[in-house]
């Protein structure tokens, strides 16, 4: 959830001090007291206050708390019949949907580990996933069973998530390509039919077991998991639940992927946590959630800066199909300035920006109510200590001083999955506190706020999803007429930023943008794939051999820039 802030706003002289700033919201503690109890203990409590009340609506389905527990405690019978138990990795390889909720809080009903993957990725890259994290067993999406198998899947609960919705109940078009019944091969079963297994007992789980494998990629091009236990996760579960002031009555619209920190937390678990309504989109299509606003008198929506400039492109937008809504939070990308007072103007309504990384389990920042500013990550949140230090000697910098952000608090990963080096290399310790290094430029100003300059990490940040270009290239070298690629980003108005790619072909070897993506479609996920391609004779180099990409980047950035 890295953050992108095309235009810097313009920076303060530095004091002397680090402020701790009056910009705390009035009335809310600065620290919490996180429960040691697990993720699946929210959705009991939950379950016991309001059985009957909705918890999940999906396109005319509707999944109370009652249906939700029982579901993930019946579905954990026979995961636990697959040998699942404590501390086993289990894929959740979903659209979102009930069936999504249902598959996390069954794992965690045994004291297993999620691992969250994108609908997006293809067999080769599901494999990979599969072999590092150690998954035998997974639920998957009807539509991707065939990938499931491909990529070496052991045992698979194949869940078409479309059973039981209706357009006409809905009052909005279902989404496409969705409800498909797969015949399933012996040995793996429907989730229908594992939903008939008795319950499974819950295992004992506190804070600090294994809950969650998100993966993240990194220069190497290789993803990571990083280790998130419940008590890190349950640090922002709680803490947006206190932050925004919310109630048993909240509706929540869920946009963002729940396979994303983001959504996974402050769409999905925190509501679950509150016992709110949440509205689910399986797929982003910005006239069904105009409607579902308005039905469902959403009041809280988290996004990304892309949905928002989608929903207020559509010719059908009017500022009144928002006027249920009180926050709109996001991140993933900044959400440009004009964009935000273009909303502010029209509907009354500030964005509130946040700031986070997989490995912190999505929010460390995040603008106060009232006090936000626009293009801003936001103060640090509950327990957090975030400091910007200097690239040479590691120490703190003044307000105003641009140096890398670095950041200790409840929601930090224990490390990466099997990967002790990596590990090493993404902490340091300050006056004896285990700080993370995000990778992120950044300074604060006088007041404490805290706002994004650079990256040290190479990366793109397409509408939010991370795009590691060591991991694309890597796969364009793959194709026959490839020799060498290189992978930068570049500005693009909808999305924050695009891949592009830098293509030297092979001797005597031809091909075309259009053909090498068409390609790359079947190699990677579509997120990944870049859609804009420049061919070149050679790539320059620096003193080490290596390709010289940033010098490439700036470039291209500036005449992208003179071009305006």
């Amino acid at each position: 959830m890295t953050q992108d802030h095309p235009t810097e706003p313009p920076r303060p002289a530095p004091p002397a001090t680090r402020s701790v700033g009056h910009y705390w919201p009035e009335g809310k503690p600065r620290s919490l007291t996180i429960p040691r109890t697990s993720l699946m203990h929210n959705l009991r409590v939950s379950a016991e206050r309001y059985p009957d009340k909705v918890a999940l609506w999906f396109y005319g389905r509707e999944m109370t708390y009652r249906e939700l527990r029982e579901g993930a405690e019946r579905l954990a019978g026979h995961l636990a019949e697959q040998g699942v138990g404590k501390g086993d990795r289990v894929a959740v390889w979903l659209q979102n949907s009930p069936a999504w909720a249902v598959a996390a809080h069954a794992v965690w009903q045994l004291g297993g580990v999620v691992v969250p993957l994108a609908p997006m990725l293809q067999a080769r890259e599901f494999a990979y996933f599969l072999g590092d994290a150690g998954v035998k067993v997974g639920v998957v999406g009807a539509e991707l069973y065939e990938r499931a198998k491909q990529g070496g899947l052991e045992h698979a609960v194949v869940a078409n998530i479309m059973r039981g919705t209706d357009a006409g109940r809905a009052g909005v078009p279902l989404p496409e390509g969705l409800d498909v019944n797969p015949e399933v091969r012996e040995g793996d079963t429907t989730l229908e039919d594992a939903l008939n297994h008795h319950p499974a007992p819950a295992a004992e789980v506190g804070a600090d077991d294994l809950a969650v494998l998100p993966y993240t990629s990194g220069t190497t091009g290789l993803p990571k998991g990083a280790m998130h236990t419940h008590g890190s996760v349950q640090a922002n579960v709680f803490g947006a639940g206190v932050w925004v002031d919310g109630t048993v009555e909240d509706v929540f619209l869920a946009t963002l992927p729940f396979f994303h920190v983001t959504g996974f937390v402050n769409s999905l678990l925190a509501p679950i946590n509150g016992g709110a309504k949440i509205v689910v989109m399986a797929r982003w299509d910005r006239d069904v959630a105009r409607e579902l606003i308005r039905r469902h008198g959403v009041v809280r929506w988290t996004n990304t800066a892309t949905m928002v400039i989608d929903l207020m492109a559509s010719p059908h937008f009017r500022p009144e199909d928002l006027s249920s809504v009180r926050d709109i939070t996001g991140g993933g990308a900044s959400l440009p300035a004009a964009i935000g007072q273009r909303l502010l103007d029209l509907t009354g309504i500030t964005f509130i920006e946040g700031y986070g990384l997989t490995e912190t389990m999505a929010q460390t920042h995040t603008n106060p109510k009232g006090r936000q500013k626009l293009q801003c990550l936001g103060i640090p949140l509950f327990d957090v200590d975030a400091r910007v230090v200097d690239l040479d000697t590691g120490e703190e910098l003044p307000a105003g001083g641009v140096g890398e952000i670095v950041i200790h608090g409840p929601q930090v990963m224990q490390g990466y999955w099997n990967r002790p080096e990596a590990t090493e290399e993404a902490f340091t310790e300050i006056g004896g506190k285990r700080f993370f290094r995000t990778g992120d430029l950044g300074y604060r100003d006088e007041e404490g706020y805290f706002f994004f300059t650079d990256r040290l990490k190479r990366m793109v940040n397409v509408s939010g999803m991370k795009v590691w270009p060591a991991e694309v290239e890597n796969t364009l070298h793959g194709h026959p007429a490839v020799q060498e690629a290189c992978v930068i980003a570049v500005p693009d108005e909808r999305t924050g930023e695009r891949a592009r790619a830098l293509i030297v072909l092979k001797p005597g070897q031809s091909a075309t943008g259009e053909e090498i993506e068409a390609w790359a479609r079947t190699q990677m996920a579509t997120y990944k794939v870049p859609r804009d391609y420049r061919f070149v004779e050679s790539l320059p180099r620096g003193a080490t051999g290596k390709v010289a990409w940033r010098p490439l980047q700036e470039q291209a950035r500036a005449e992208m820039t003179g071009q305006r």
